[in-house]
């Protein structure tokens, strides 16, 4: 009998091993609308300027208040809940609803370092409540939104 394992697989790191591959493409799929806000920016007409910021401004609130609200639903599963996870949930979505009503030089860069605290407070959160497995994914995918939403605001 022959081995039929692929031996050129690449390893499987440990940290994405769990983490739901629909989930990953998803996560990564989220990024388009940064990406492309951040060079559309530098790319449109003087007139379509607004738009696009908003635009990326409300995405990047929407995204950051659903960053929070993950908290909740980890938050829900525990079976003596702290209250850490729903308070923590809900400043993410006041801060960033305040930054998009700012003018995008401003909001774009608190949305940026909103996205980058949202990691920081998930790195030290997510082991508590179970979710270390997603740390890899949320590090990578909130880099490349704050570099976006920080690109766009040196744009406006």
């Amino acid at each position: 009998m022959t081995d039929r394992t692929p031996h050129h697989a690449a390893p499987v790191h440990a940290a994405s091993a769990s983490v739901n591959p629909v989930a990953l493409r998803l996560g990564y799929a989220g990024l388009i609308p940064f990406v492309l806000g951040a060079a559309l920016v530098w790319l449109v007409r003087e007139d379509a300027h607004p738009y696009v910021t908003d635009g990326l401004s409300r995405y990047a609130a929407i995204v950051i208040t659903f960053l929070g609200a993950i908290h909740w639903g980890l938050g829900m599963r525990q079976t003596i809940p702290s209250p850490t996870p729903f308070i923590w949930g809900i400043v993410p979505a006041l801060l960033a609803w305040i930054a998009s009503t700012m003018p995008p030089y401003a909001g774009l860069v608190i949305e940026g370092f909103l996205l980058i605290a949202c990691y920081v407070a998930d790195r030290k959160l997510y082991p508590s409540l179970g979710a270390s497995a997603w740390l890899t994914l949320r590090f990578r995918l909130s880099a490349v939104a704050a570099l976006s939403c920080f690109i766009a605001a040196q744009g406006t």
